[in-house]
């Protein structure tokens, strides 16, 4: 049996436990606030590399507000357990569609009927498959730090994607293959001068997992350059619009989105390390807070996430999400992020798609200043605010 592990270092008011029996799950989650008349729990999801502890400066706020408040480690992260950690494992548990049935376990196992979701980074297109798939269940959503576009359509060349046959070393082995478009994308990010990759293309990788976690540097000083590099306080981060989903635009993303070909994670930020000046001065994430992350990923390993991202750019969920084809989000809705982002536009255009035609109640886009893209914990006073009004309107 394991040791017990060492409680988080949590601000007043957060509780911590573990929940078994959730879609094979023993997850753990944090909590704020109790339930209140008239007022539906607010459940809040985290993205990669985070954790549930990524939401622990806006729960105490949203708490306060009236709000119950359920923030969990979700499938593959922190302290939840029951999820396989082999990189030739049970991908499959990792389809959106099933990580959505872990959200309906854990509203169930609480007792709860429904509840608003709010989901940041890749917790973004969770919630959004959430509120799309069970509206009766997922009153409002919120997304943040990253846009989401819809389902994939039916189109003929999805519909190739989705039923294209293996390589053909590949159906003795049975793994899931990259669709069409991601090939294509990558044959042409790789042709550039000098030849480029997509961040997600290799985080679908076998060796992306030992990359980060054996990395020369360590991983709490990888994590660090890690989140610098993606936050305001990187001079570099002023997104623009791109014009296209092309490989000629899409190399004008800093390298953390498309890195050189030749490059791991690791050595990619590690140019980006800030000082030790700088990291004393970090209010938003000091060191003893970033080595709680440091810490759980050292133990888990960063393969769990790195799952997530392998189903977005394989066949193994296209064909059933193609099912929702045309469907839109039809609960209220608005998109929150950071103003120096440049997730808001890795993907051209899927902001306005969004905004236009993804959402049928959509309330607005709020890019907040002086956020990267790490935005709920850069300026948590100003997210707490905007999720506080927003769910102060669906009160009663």
């Amino acid at each position: 049996m394991s040791p017990p592990l060492p409680p988080l270092p949590l601000p007043p008011g957060i509780r911590s436990r573990m929940l078994p029996g959730i879609n094979g799950l023993e997850m753990h989650l944090l909590e704020a606030g109790e339930p209140a008349p008239g007022r539906l729990p607010v459940l809040l999801l985290h993205g990669f590399p985070e954790l549930a502890y990524s939401w622990r400066k806006v729960m105490p706020a949203l708490a306060a507000a009236g709000h119950h408040v359920i923030a969990p480690d979700l499938r593959g992260y922190g302290r939840t357990t029951g999820w396989d950690r082999r990189y030739e494992g049970d991908l499959g548990s990792f389809r959106f569609l099933n990580l959505v049935r872990d959200c309906l376990g854990l509203l169930s196992a609480l007792g709860l009927e429904a509840a608003h979701v709010v989901g940041h980074d890749f917790g973004s297109p969770l919630a959004a498959w959430c509120a799309l798939v069970r509206p009766d269940v997922f009153r409002s959503v919120v997304l943040m730090s990253a846009p989401f576009g819809g389902p994939p359509p039916l189109s003929a060349d999805a519909a190739a994607a989705a039923t294209s046959r293996p390589a053909a070393a590949a159906p003795a082995t049975g793994r899931p293959q990259p669709s069409a478009a991601a090939t294509r994308m990558d044959e042409a990010l790789g042709a550039l001068t000098p030849p480029r990759k997509h961040y997600q293309w290799y985080y679908a990788t076998r060796r992306a997992d030992a990359d980060m976690r054996l990395c020369p540097q360590g991983v709490h000083d990888f994590l660090r350059a890690y989140y610098h590099h993606k936050s305001a306080d990187w001079p570099g981060n002023q997104p623009y619009e791109l014009a296209s989903w092309s490989a000629s635009e899409l190399a004008k993303l800093p390298t953390y989105y498309v890195m050189d070909r030749d490059a791991d994670m690791p050595a990619t930020v590690a140019p980006h390390m800030p000082s030790a000046a700088a990291i004393a001065a970090c209010r938003w994430l000091p060191d003893e807070e970033l080595r709680v992350y440091s810490g759980e990923y050292t133990r888990t390993s960063f393969q769990g996430g790195l799952q997530w991202y392998r189903c977005g750019i394989t066949t193994i969920q296209q064909a059933e999400l193609q099912t929702f084809a045309g469907r839109r989000i039809e609960v209220p809705s608005i998109f929150i992020a950071g103003a120096q982002d440049w997730g808001i536009h890795q993907k051209p255009g899927e902001l306005r798609r969004m905004a236009e035609s993804g959402c049928t109640r959509f309330e607005g886009v709020h890019l907040v200043p002086g956020a990267g893209h790490w935005v709920q914990q850069e300026q948590p006073a100003a997210v707490s605010a905007l999720l506080i009004e927003f769910l102060g309107r669906r009160a009663g």
